[in-house]
C-alpha cells in the first residue's frame, strides 16, 4: 500500500490564452482521472447520477467532468459506500474528473426552501428569517455547523466543517468545495457580513480537516479543495472574502487549489460579481462558479474569468419538455410539434437529434413515457457543453466577441 501522503498533480492549473482586455482565458486543469479544458461546463449529477441517462452517454455527448452533491449521497446512499466502491467515479462507471460540493448549497435551499437557480433578483423586503412561500425551514445555522432535518424521512443530522471534508474525502472526488454557508440577496447587509466571517471561518477548518485526511488516506489520489466565496451583490463584502480565503494557507503552505464564486447572484450585475472575485483572486488557481447554465450567463461568466461553472438546469428543463436550441428554448410538448418530422436541431451532433424527430418527443411527453425524459436530457446537456466548447475556441481563435454577438443574438432573437 503506498504510504507517501498525495500531492496536486504540478502544476494543478495551466492558463492558455488569454481574452484581450478581460478576465477570461483557456486553460487545463490537471486531475488524476484526466484534463479538463476550461472554459468547460461541468454537468450535474447530484445522486451519482444525471438523471435519465447513462454515464456512457454523458461521455458521448462530450461532458469532462461531472459534480455530485455531498449531501444527498451524504443520505444515500451513504459516504461509506461510495467509499467502499472506489470512490465516486468508480461507483457510478464515470471515468473521468469529478466534482462534489460541499453541502453548504443545503443550508440555503432547504433552509429557506429556494430552488437551485441562484442567479435571482434582490426584490423584495429584507429580512433573516426569509424563507420561501409554502416550504419548512429544514436546516438552522450556528457558529460552528448547520443542523438539517432530512427532507427524506426527517432524521436530523450535523454538517460541521470537520463533517463535510469527512463525506467529501469518502466520497472521493477530484474537486471538491469548503463548506460555506450560502446566503439570499434578502438577507440584510449585517447578515452578509456575519455571513463572510463565519464563512472565512470553516474555511480555515476545512483546509486543517483537509490536510489530516489527505495524510491519512494515502490510499486515494490527492483530491483538490476550492475555497468558496460569498458576500452577495456587495462589492467590498466580495473582495474581503477573496482577500480572506486567499491567505489561509495551511500548514503546507499551499492553501486553496481553486475557489469557487458561490452564493446568491443577482442575475443583472452577474458579470460585475465576478469581476469584483475574479480581480482578486490569483491568477494562476482555477475559479468555478457555481450555478449557471443560460447562454448569456456562460459568455457574461467567462469573459469575467470563470473557468468552469455547473447548474442542473440542462436535465432539470428537459424533463419538463423544454429544449434548448440556437434559435431559443421552446417546448417540445405543444400542439405545434405534433406533426414535426424533422429533428431538434439539424446542425447538433447528439444521439436524439441524429436518430429521433420532435414529433416523436412530442408524443412520449404526452404519453408520458419516461424516454422522453432521457432523449431531451441528452440534447440539452450536448447543446451547453457544446456551446461552452465553442466559446472556448473562439478564445483561442481570437473571435470570442463576433461569436458572442453571432450566438446570443440568434437565441434571444424571438
Amino acid at each position: 500500500m503506498n504510504s507517501e501522503v498525495p500531492t496536486p498533480p504540478d502544476p494543478f492549473f495551466t492558463v492558455n490564452t488569454r481574452l484581450d482586455g478581460q478576465l477570461g482565458r483557456t486553460g487545463t486543469i490537471h486531475t488524476p482521472h484526466g484534463d479538463i479544458a476550461t472554459p468547460s461546463f461541468v454537468a450535474v449529477g447530484t445522486k451519482a447520477t444525471v438523471k435519465a441517462v447513462l454515464p456512457e452517454a454523458m461521455k458521448e455527448l462530450g461532458a469532462q467532468s461531472l459534480l455530485a452533491n455531498a449531501y444527498h449521497l451524504y443520505l444515500q446512499p451513504g459516504p461509506e459506500i461510495v467509499d467502499e466502491a472506489g470512490g465516486l467515479g468508480r461507483f457510478m462507471n464515470w471515468d473521468g474528473p469529478t466534482f462534489t460540493d460541499s453541502g453548504g448549497f443545503q443550508v440555503m435551499s432547504l433552509g429557506v426552501g429556494f430552488k437551485k437557480v441562484l442567479a435571482m433578483e434582490a426584490v423584495g423586503v429584507q429580512s433573516d428569517d426569509v424563507i420561501a412561500e409554502g416550504k419548512e425551514r429544514l436546516a438552522t445555522v450556528d457558529e460552528d455547523g448547520v443542523t438539517f432535518k432530512s427532507h427524506l424521512n426527517g432524521s436530523r443530522h450535523r454538517f460541521t466543517p470537520e463533517v463535510s471534508m469527512q463525506i467529501q474525502h469518502q466520497l472521493g472526488a477530484d474537486i471538491m468545495f469548503a463548506f460555506d454557508e450560502l446566503t439570499t440577496l434578502l438577507n440584510t447587509r449585517e447578515y452578509q457580513e456575519q455571513s463572510v466571517e463565519r464563512t472565512h471561518a470553516w474555511a480555515e477548518r476545512c483546509i486543517a480537516e483537509h490536510e489530516k485526511l489527505t495524510a491519512e488516506r494515502t490510499h486515494r489520489p490527492y483530491q483538490a479543495l476550492f475555497g468558496v466565496v460569498q458576500g452577495a451583490q456587495y462589492e467590498d463584502l466580495r473582495r474581503q472574502a477573496c482577500r480572506g480565503l486567499e491567505s489561509i494557507t495551511g500548514e503546507s503552505g499551499r492553501g486553496f487549489d481553486g475557489y469557487g464564486i458561490g452564493g446568491a447572484l443577482e442575475k443583472q450585475n452577474l458579470g460585475t460579481i465576478i469581476r469584483w472575485c475574479n480581480e482578486e483572486l490569483p491568477e494562476h488557481k482555477p475559479r468555478h462558479l457555481l450555478g449557471i447554465s443560460e447562454p448569456d450567463d456562460f459568455f457574461v461568466a467567462i469573459e469575467n474569468g470563470a473557468d468552469t461553472f455547473d447548474c442542473v438546469n440542462p436535465s432539470r428543463v428537459a424533463r419538463n419538455a423544454a429544449i434548448y436550441h440556437p434559435d431559443g428554448r421552446f417546448n417540445i410538448n405543444t400542439s405545434r410539434y405534433r406533426r414535426d418530422f424533422t429533428p431538434i436541431d439539424a446542425d447538433c451532433d447528439c444521439y436524439t437529434c441524429a436518430n429521433y424527430t420532435r414529433a416523436y418527443l412530442h408524443h412520449l411527453f404526452k404519453a408520458k413515457e419516461m424516454l422522453a425524459a432521457t432523449l431531451c436530457t441528452i440534447h440539452n446537456e450536448r447543446f451547453t457543453v457544446r456551446l461552452v466548447d465553442q466559446i472556448r475556441d473562439s478564445i483561442d481563435g481570437g473571435y470570442f466577441a463576433e461569436f458572442k454577438a453571432e450566438t446570443l443574438g440568434r437565441y434571444y432573437r424571438r
